[in-house]
């Protein structure tokens, strides 16, 4: 039996297993990627947009080549803070669901393909949102060279590519696929940029579309992905845009459908959890939500500069708990996704 089982090795469930070892616990980390994996989904070369100081746990120094800190060194310090810190990590171990039982919780475990029960005192879910995209819904979006998630833009060179999505991933992913070498199309639902997209992201994809050097269709739905185009309309008229590689990236969810399997309650419009605020526990005694998995459709409220003192809250007593809201609140949060 593990006392603490923390689901989510990205940089909140590290900082709530160093909350938690730091009171003597020794929890056990499981996640269903790699260490940080989040942040391995990234696009490769990608800066962050907070400066190194917020992306900090455990009071251990993120130092940067530059004013702001890239995916490789974050991806090197949250595996450096694991390793320093002593947490047991088990990746590439998926929970299925958990049940609350006489003495214990007991959960599912998914690892090298096979089933495992394990019980714990309390279960601790950092799981985020990035795994479970939102789905267009349309035909064709299962196809090989469709993704939910950008990765390196230099394969795009040479080649048709649609970005369907607005938003801040969006118009960086469009950016950088055309400095690749790509003939980039950007497909969106609005009639406009929402005003979170990043201030210096902006007047440069309004020029590139303005130069025609990047095509865009604002307002536009799109209908079906077949292998060679994607079909779109706007309002009667229909449109065929030619693509190679599209990157549908129309923002991400948290998996609720296993918070209710464990009887999580959700609101039925947000999404969020009950939760007691002090402790960040549901209503399912023992079971405690962390980061962004407590802000239900609302990704945009969690980041890593806010949600890294959740451990506290959740293992502290009241005056950490009192300390860590405090933080909470005082945190600069970005604006954009």
């Amino acid at each position: 039996m593990e006392d603490t089982l923390i689901v989510g090795a990205g940089p909140i469930g590290l900082a709530c297993a160093i909350s938690a070892r730091r009171r003597g616990l020794d929890p056990l980390v499981i996640d269903a990627g790699a260490i940080a994996q989040s942040i391995v989904r990234y696009p490769i070369g990608m800066t962050f947009f907070t400066t190194p100081e917020r992306l900090e746990i455990g009071g251990h120094p993120l130092v940067s080549a530059g004013a702001k800190t890239t995916r490789e060194e974050a991806l090197k310090y949250y595996r450096g803070v694991a390793r320093a810190e002593g947490i047991r990590v088990r990746p590439f171990t998926r929970l299925l669901g958990a049940t609350k039982v006489e003495g214990g919780i007991t959960c599912r475990l998914l690892s090298h393909g096979e089933e495992e029960a394990l019980v714990c005192g309390r279960l601790v879910l950092a799981t985020g949102y990035f795994e479970h995209p939102n789905l267009l819904g349309a035909p064709g979006e299962d196809l090989p060279h469709v993704s939910h998630w950008f990765d390196e833009p230099h394969i795009t060179a040479g080649q048709d590519i649609v970005i369907i999505g607005g938003k801040n991933s969006a118009v960086e992913a469009a950016l950088l696929c055309f400095r690749a070498g790509a003939r980039v199309t950007l497909v969106q639902r609005r009639t406009e940029f929402k005003p979170s997209v990043k201030y210096w992201l902006r007047p440069d994809i309004d020029n590139r579309i303005k130069a025609g050097e990047i095509k865009a269709y604002f307002g536009a739905l799109v209908e079906e992905i077949t292998r060679r185009d994607v079909i779109i309309r706007i309002g009667e008229r229909v449109t065929r845009v030619l693509a190679d590689r599209v990157y549908a990236l129309t923002g991400y969810h948290p998996d609720f459908n296993l918070f209710q399997s464990m009887g999580i309650e959700l609101d039925p419009t947000s999404g969020r959890p009950t939760l007691n605020p002090a402790s960040l526990e549901t209503n399912v005694p023992g079971i405690h939500m962390a980061g962004s998995t407590a802000g239900g459709r609302d990704i945009g409220e969690v980041f890593i500069e806010n949600g890294r003192f959740d451990g506290e809250k959740i293992f502290g007593d009241a005056t950490d708990a009192a300390r860590a809201e405090a933080q909470y609140r005082e945190t600069f949060r970005p604006v954009g996704e």
